[in-house]
């Protein structure tokens, strides 16, 4: 027998009696399925319909003006993004984290290219990383004026109260709807984004929030934990950038809103 024959068969032996799976492979391996149950839509789909060129004076107190210091970063290719990442971070919490503007296309679908900047109703409409804590969350404002709003719902009456199951749906959780001076009315709810196995990216839990205005146009944010796919940008965070507070009063801001 030669002596590579001998030291294939000595290493062989070294690992009898050895579970062929590792602990940790099988920790593993129960954590992709769990992750798998946590299906998402697609980056598009689950932006939320968002608000248009009504603006409503005085819909914070003064004591919300003033600015906030959150760190920024940027790495989007629009000549704005810089801009609207430091314009947005002065609206959050001090404390919530480094706000960088991205694209979805970029960092989820991968475009190669990345496509044009799409049209944009609201001064801050876009898509934000969070960094906090090591891990990645995300906020995506969205701003649709009443003739896209029309467009989207079609028959749907745009008024009604999104607490209430429609047509068999289950109800959205810890559901909260506002009416508001001004006609507008405010509903925030909570998506553990659970929906079965099979989509990519896997979002994870997150506040969504819809302020519908008197003109029938709506602001949407999403506040979310963040996703995991092949590629990411880091874990997800333990809860979403701001908590349910802090995303009621981040709505009410008109910064978010065209003007004129």
């Amino acid at each position: 027998m030669s002596d590579d024959v001998r030291g294939l068969l000595g290493r062989a032996a070294e690992g009898a009696g050895r579970p062929v799976i590792s602990t940790e492979a099988v920790f593993a391996k129960a954590a992709r399925v769990r992750w798998r149950r946590r299906a998402a839509v697609s980056a598009a789909a689950v932006c939320t319909v968002a608000a248009g060129a009504f603006v409503v004076p005085q819909l914070t107190s003064p004591a919300h003006d003033t600015p906030q210091t959150s760190s920024v970063a940027s790495s989007a290719k629009a000549p704005g993004a810089t801009d609207r990442a430091v314009r947005l971070a002065r609206l959050l919490p001090s404390d919530v984290g480094t706000v960088e503007e991205v694209s979805f296309a970029d960092i989820i679908k991968h475009a190669s290219p990345v496509p044009p900047e799409p049209p944009r109703t609201g001064p801050l409409d876009g898509q934000y990383a969070v960094r906090r804590d090591g891990g990645v969350g995300y906020l995506t404002v969205d701003v649709m004026d009443a003739a896209a709003v029309r467009k989207k719902l079609g028959n749907s009456d745009p008024a009604a109260d999104l607490c209430k199951p429609d047509k068999g749906a289950p109800a959205r959780t810890d559901c909260v709807r506002e009416e508001l001076s001004g006609g507008r009315v405010l509903t925030i709810w909570s998506d553990a984004m659970d929906y079965g196995e099979g989509a990519t990216p896997q979002w994870g839990p997150e506040l969504t929030a819809q302020l519908m205005l008197a003109d029938g146009s709506l602001l949407g944010v999403r506040d979310s934990t963040g996703f995991e796919a092949d590629e990411v940008q880091g874990p997800l965070l333990k809860n979403p950038p701001l908590t349910r507070t802090q995303l009621r009063e981040l709505m009410l801001r008109t910064e978010l809103l065209p003007t004129g």
